[in-house]
């Protein structure tokens, strides 16, 4: 298959899923598209809004449209890590003997949605740590290995809001994206109700099983990026980092920390993946362009005058991208 059939096959299979996601999620088209994207360059995703808004129907839907096994863990404050790892029961063998076996938790499976994450103590937020990076968990004294692909699709409500846990940065920077849902427009809240109240169920349709989505996950991997793009998406990330040589004057005013290396890796790989979606087999700086808040906007951690200010990370983000210019200034010997 050539180039040209692959990225025209890839993109009637997003069309696809979209469309397939659009009969049950009205309007959310960004947010759809961001969740996508992380689907395919393999990422983590973070989804954060008040409820209600269909974060959790929206992972949902997304389940059933692959044929992948899914689990769903709701998060709350007595849950504990062995509650998603698994653990050790003893079992009588038909012998007589006693003897350990492990039973699994709901992390195995290759798409598990944390719902309300934040709403769960740090300790046990901190259980998918290893699976997320890993693709394996430490139970029970052994390491087990996670199926592939393995998704973690968290939802979590605004973190100012009672009963919730912010989540620790390590975990943060382990989500390929953080999408902020918003309140739907009034005609799509029209069509939410014309659909929910009216006693109509929409049937969708599996379009891709594993072992298809791992081949357009090679396949993002190919997308070529040329070199003074990548030099764009690296100048992007250090102007974030502040105190340093290369920190933009908002970075060293605004943040306490800029965006780890795995934030540069999130902006190709989800370039790249944009590329195919537009047609293209090559990454522009359109497309670093267009992802660069969902990628960066969990990295940044804000200090206190940020706060104190209400800056916002999404405000730090556009300044970076208003002030860094996209080829890089050369210096006549």
């Amino acid at each position: 298959m050539n180039t040209e059939t692959q990225i025209q096959s890839f993109r009637q299979t997003y069309s696809a899923l979209r469309d397939e996601i659009g009969k049950v999620i009205v309007g959310h088209n960004e947010i759809v598209e961001g969740t996508l994207i992380s689907l395919f360059a393999g990422g983590h995703i973070l989804l954060e809004g008040v409820p209600g808004l269909g974060k959790t129907l929206l992972v949902r839907t997304l389940s059933e449209v692959l044929d992948l096994s899914f689990n769903r863990i709701q998060f709350t404050p007595d849950l504990m890590p062995a509650d998603i790892l698994g653990t050790n029961l003893v079992n009588e063998t038909p012998e007589g003997r006693r003897e350990f076996q492990f039973q699994r938790g709901p992390i195995f499976a290759h798409l598990v949605l944390a719902d309300e994450i934040n709403r769960a103590t740090p300790k046990t937020q901190s259980a998918l740590l290893e699976a997320m990076q890993e693709k394996q968990v430490t139970a029970g004294g052994e390491i087990r290995k996670l199926a592939e692909p393995f998704f973690v699709f968290a939802t979590q409500n605004p973190i100012d809001q009672e009963g919730t846990y912010p989540l620790p940065e390590a975990q943060l920077d382990r989500f390929f994206f953080k999408l902020v849902v918003g309140y739907p427009s009034a005609a799509d809240l029209t069509e939410v109700l014309n659909r929910t109240t009216e006693g109509i169920k929409p049937q969708v349709n599996r379009v891709l099983d594993g072992a298809g989505l791992i081949e357009w996950m090679r396949l993002v991997r190919q997308v070529p990026v040329a070199t003074h793009v990548k030099d764009y998406a690296v100048r992007l990330t250090l102007a974030t980092h502040p105190k340093t040589e290369t920190a933009l004057p908002i970075a060293n005013q605004y943040l306490r920390f800029g965006s780890s290396p795995r934030g540069a890796q999130c902006l190709i790989l989800g370039s790249k993946v944009r590329a195919l979606i537009q047609g293209r087999f090559n990454v522009s700086f359109d497309d670093i362009d267009a992802i660069i808040r969902p990628t960066l906007r969990h990295r940044l951690i804000l200090n206190f005058e940020a706060e104190a200010e209400g800056m916002t990370t999404d405000h730090v983000i556009d300044q970076v991208v208003k002030e860094v210019p996209r080829m890089a200034e050369t210096v006549n010997v």
